[in-house]
């Protein structure tokens, strides 16, 4: 393999029922950062069908180029028609570096594409760098997320990475930006479809997403047995109640609103922490935050390090007393 011979960075935009997804839109920014190291442009790799409306967009957060696959077989996410498509835009492009969003959709197709053009693929990143040979640094957590690991790619192209939604900034939307469109009609191989959508049912309610939220109110394993005051709380707020590992493990909170290395990473306008001692899984998913309260009634606890206010008092009577005087704010309007 001529390691040179492979350019630019490709980004996976993913879309659901015609609308992207912010990953997507994050990764243009971070794939732009990568690219002003290396010299290179980003292009934006866009699979549905009835979405080349889309197209602006992309260009608008960043992407310079944008190849567009528009075709009724992908209308429907299915694992082996996007990634024939996926595999022919790499075998195509060339690219050095391919990002794509750690999804659910993500998660199963970086492997299959992976695997169909002969390279590695590093899962569940956490941090993107380039290396002083060219070479991404990819850093993911590891052993249950007590250590970090970065991990290369040196010998193979190209270097493929999926990473967490909300750790990466999209840039600001520029409508003034122009960039090339590109449309490529992709031969199926239908006999290798042998999945065939029927149905789709949707969840009567969907699943919170914590990485949208502005407002945070998330319990560690001191709020173990006041939850549910927690919820009260995120509510009278306008946000989303989250969780750290140990009251999902507790089967209190479902994962999708874990925050932290083996959950997800969040960046809300303001995060309260209550009873979360402040481990570095924690801290890794939700540093970043605008602004952090932290309630403990452990004063020692490493989460004061990071908030830019802390309360040693008591959880249950904090969360019932802000309720109460939330609603008495609101009724006073």
């Amino acid at each position: 393999m001529n390691l040179n011979e492979y350019k630019g960075i490709l980004v996976f935009a993913e879309q659901r029922e015609g609308v992207l997804q912010n990953v997507g839109l994050e990764l243009i920014g971070k794939g732009k950062e990568l690219a002003k190291s290396l010299n290179e442009k980003v292009s934006a790799v866009l699979l549905g069908y009835n979405i080349e409306n889309l197209a602006k967009e992309l260009i608008a957060y960043g992407a310079d180029e944008v190849i567009v696959v528009n075709s009724k077989e992908l209308d429907i996410y299915d694992t082996e028609a996007y990634t024939q498509a996926f595999s022919k835009i790499i075998n195509d492009t060339k690219p050095e570096i391919v990002l794509i969003g750690a999804t659910t959709i993500g998660r199963d197709l970086g492997p299959r594409i992976s695997s169909r053009v002969e390279t590695g693929l590093t899962a569940d990143c956490t941090m993107l760098e380039i290396g002083e040979n060219r070479e991404l640094l990819m850093t993911r957590p590891a052993f249950g997320g007590n250590l970090m690991a970065t991990i290369i790619c040196p010998d193979h192209r190209p270097q493929m990475s999926t990473v967490r939604p909300g750790v990466m900034t999209r840039l600001s939307k520029d409508l003034n930006r122009e960039g090339i469109v590109t449309n490529l009609k992709v031969e199926f191989n239908h006999s290798k479809m042998k999945v065939k959508v029927l149905n789709i049912i949707k969840e009567a309610k969907a699943k919170v997403d914590i990485t949208e939220a502005k407002i945070l109110v998330a319990g560690g394993r001191g709020a173990t047995a006041g939850f549910d005051n927690l919820e009260l709380l995120a509510n009278e707020l306008g946000g989303v109640a989250a969780a750290s590992r140990a009251l999902v493990d507790a089967g209190i909170v479902s994962h999708d609103r874990q925050v932290g290395q083996t959950g997800k990473t969040v960046r809300p306008d303001v995060y309260f922490a209550f009873g979360i001692s402040g481990a570095i899984q924690h801290l890794a998913g939700m540093e970043e935050s605008e602004y952090i309260i932290a309630i403990n009634k452990d004063k020692a606890a490493p989460i004061f390090g990071s908030a830019d206010l802390g309360l040693v008092t008591d959880l249950a009577k904090t969360a019932t007393y802000l309720v109460e005087e939330i609603r008495k704010i609101k009724a006073e309007k």
